[in-house]
């Protein structure tokens, strides 16, 4: 064949194509269960964190056993509700933040004739951590936005479901040195302590510009220069953890 032909330019090229499409076809396939893997221990990890039990990871040999055996040792249970407080069927670590912080964006737009609907629609997952001494942690999991895409996290919660006993806070994009801090230990430190409630009556948590008096169980201090990342943390708190009420009005009768 004429190497100057159209037909063989065209008959290369279209080789060419069909090999790299088939390499890269090839090379995600390879990767795609080593990047669900990562995606799975690094939320593990996440609700480990939020009940500090992620302290000897800078030891462990290998991160990914260390996770797993802790994940195995002190996550006892987990489960579905929704915003009735109603247990669901389904694995709670399959449930995708994304989407319920899509529905529960819906139920706070939404009037009150249709919240009620709305709400029952929800799949809020709830993990419970077993202390050495046999203490009960519930971990619940937050999403909201910041500046620049979305935040994260998991707040832990003592068996009187109010008292905050953990929290850890992750990203996409925010600016480093100023809303990328609620990625920092630090920050999230400040929950620990704090109170969802006043009696009976939900308030969550806010982040206070300026500081937050220093006797105030509701109020933490926003992140200085990083205004819109503190407030999207005030209202992911706020919003989440709202859809929790009624389970959490419900524990705490039982105890």
């Amino acid at each position: 064949m004429n190497k100057d032909s159209n037909t063989y330019t065209f008959i290369y090229a279209s080789i060419l194509v069909i090999v790299v499409a088939a390499a890269l076809a090839t090379a995600a396939l390879v990767l795609k269960k080593p990047q669900e893997k990562n995606i799975e221990i690094e939320k593990k990890l996440n609700i480990l964190a939020s009940v500090s039990k992620d302290t000897g990871l800078s030891e462990a040999k290998s991160k990914n056993d260390f996770v797993e055996s802790a994940y195995d040792k002190y996550i006892v249970d987990s489960f579905i509700v929704d915003g009735a407080g109603n247990k669901q069927d389904g694995d709670a670590f399959l449930i995708d933040m994304t989407e319920e912080y899509n529905k529960i964006k819906t139920v706070i737009k939404a009037n009150e004739d249709e919240k009620e609907r709305l709400r029952a629609e929800l799949r809020l997952p709830v993990f419970v951590c077993e202390e050495d001494n046999g203490a009960l942690k519930y971990i619940i999991p937050v999403r909201g936005m910041g500046l620049w895409g979305p935040i994260w996290g998991y707040l832990s919660l003592n068996d009187d479901f109010d008292t905050i006993f953990g929290a850890v806070f992750d990203h996409k994009g925010e600016t480093p040195g100023l809303g990328a801090e609620i990625a920092e230990k630090a920050f999230a430190q400040q929950f620990i302590g704090k109170k969802i409630f006043t009696g009976q009556t939900f308030v969550s948590v806010k982040l206070m510009k300026g500081g937050a008096p220093k006797n105030d169980p509701h109020a933490v201090d926003a992140i200085s220069g990083g205004t819109i990342t503190s407030n999207g943390v005030s209202d992911m708190l706020r919003d989440c953890l709202d859809q929790y009420n009624a389970f959490f009005i419900k524990m705490k009768t039982q105890h």
